[in-house]
């Protein structure tokens, strides 16, 4: 019987362990180590802050997936992994493996400049959102400037242009949007390049929303420090503000970056080839958020990253799981597909509006892209949260 065990349970992790025991029946035992015991649908936490959805809306525990579906479930936190001996540390024990998977997802930056760890509202994880919430109720009662965006280095661009729209309507919904000036700031050349070099009308498209909702616009610009009151850019530029909500760049996780024999990046990701699997070790393969990729493109004055999302962390958890299954089946082709020819399939919620995002490669050249705005409702949206929580509780891993 073959072994794999796999760090982290999200959307990469859950993917690649369901396929791999679907795949491999009984003649392979998958076990999952992760410290959270429930699965988060990230995509939804920017509804949190305004009461949206509670977090019980859009959370599934790891267990009740894994245990029917013959995945072996471990609620422990993976510590370090010795390549050369095959075995993985956990506050739980040690593992052995014939096949590791890291899918641990990132790390987040928090001190990326002085002041941010301390002040910034991060909308990224459970804890953050809910205290974005408790913030707002707070900022409703004394409305005034508001900073949202990303600091330098970050790649998660998506998140922080759905929060600012959000953000837009919840405060015409609550009557106070002539006492709030919005300033948005970005690492980006440009609006609407998204760490994927822009899609063609994107950046008019943009524009045309900031004047629209009538939002100031800062690009090229970094975070230099923060405090209590105001938010200093690199070029300049002091922007005081009552709220502020910012994506900070992402890095490895602790784990990974302890892990030396890896032999990871600086900022702590795993190189892969585009089959997915370790340059060095061949039974230790990457997948979602935890993969190192290279851009295609040149930031401008300031550093910026590429996204990294859901729908790719699905895609590689597939891979990953079909390519072990080849290599104990004795086969050497295997399935490649670097990050950059993943498609690009995204829907942008944009405060009961939204965007769709669909491209035949997230990274240029691509044969054909499209983004197409609905003005109406962000029903698109909501139906993909409810079709992938329902695959997700019923364990259909093969679904896309």
């Amino acid at each position: 019987m073959t072994t794999t065990v796999i760090v982290g349970g999200n959307f990469a992790g859950l993917t690649a362990a369901l396929e791999l025991k679907r795949k491999g029946g009984k003649d392979h035992k998958v076990i999952v180590i992760d410290k959270s015991p429930v699965f988060l649908f990230m995509p939804s936490l920017i509804w949190i802050p305004f009461r949206r959805r509670e977090m019980k809306d859009i959370t599934v525990p790891k267990a009740e997936i894994f245990n029917k579906n013959g995945v072996d479930f471990v609620l422990a936190e993976a510590l370090e992994v010795n390549p050369h001996t095959q075995i993985l540390k956990t506050t739980s024990g040690n593992y052995s493996y014939d096949h590791l998977v890291i899918a641990t997802g990132p790390k987040v930056k928090y001190d990326v400049a002085p002041g941010v760890e301390e002040f910034a509202h991060y909308i990224g994880t459970p804890n953050g959102a809910m205290k974005i919430r408790k913030a707002l109720d707070e900022f409703k009662l004394n409305p005034g400037p508001v900073v949202i965006g990303a600091t330098q280095s970050a790649g998660c661009m998506g998140a922080g242009y759905e929060f600012l729209f959000n953000f837009e309507k919840w405060c015409r919904e609550n009557k106070i949007r002539d006492k709030v000036d919005i300033h948005w700031i970005t690492p980006e050349t440009f609006l609407g390049h998204f760490g994927i070099d822009g899609m063609v009308g994107a950046q008019t498209l943009f524009k045309t929303f900031f004047k629209l909702f009538k939002m100031k616009v800062h690009t090229e610009v970094g975070v230099e420090k923060m405090d209590a009151n105001n938010v200093y850019l690199t070029n300049g530029t002091v922007l005081p503000y009552k709220f502020n909500m910012l994506m900070p760049p992402f890095i490895g996780v602790d784990f990974v970056t302890k892990s030396t024999e890896l032999h990871t990046t600086p900022a702590g990701y795993i190189p892969v080839g585009d089959d997915y699997r370790h340059v060095e070790y061949p039974n230790i393969w990457s997948a979602g958020l935890a993969v190192n990729f290279s851009l295609p493109w040149k930031p401008g004055n300031v550093p910026f990253a590429a996204p990294k999302t859901g729908y790719p962390s699905d895609v590689t958890g597939k891979i990953v799981a079909e390519n072990i299954i080849r290599v104990t089946q004795g086969k050497t082709k295997l399935i490649h597909k670097g990050w950059g020819k993943i498609p690009a399939l995204c829907i942008m919620d944009a405060g009961k509006k939204e965007v769709i995002i669909v491209a035949n490669h997230l990274f240029k050249p691509r044969a054909f892209a499209i983004m197409l705005p609905n003005l109406f409702y962000d029903f698109g949206k909501v139906l993909f949260e409810k079709y992938f929580l329902w695959k997700t509780r019923k364990g259909y891993s093969q679904l896309p």
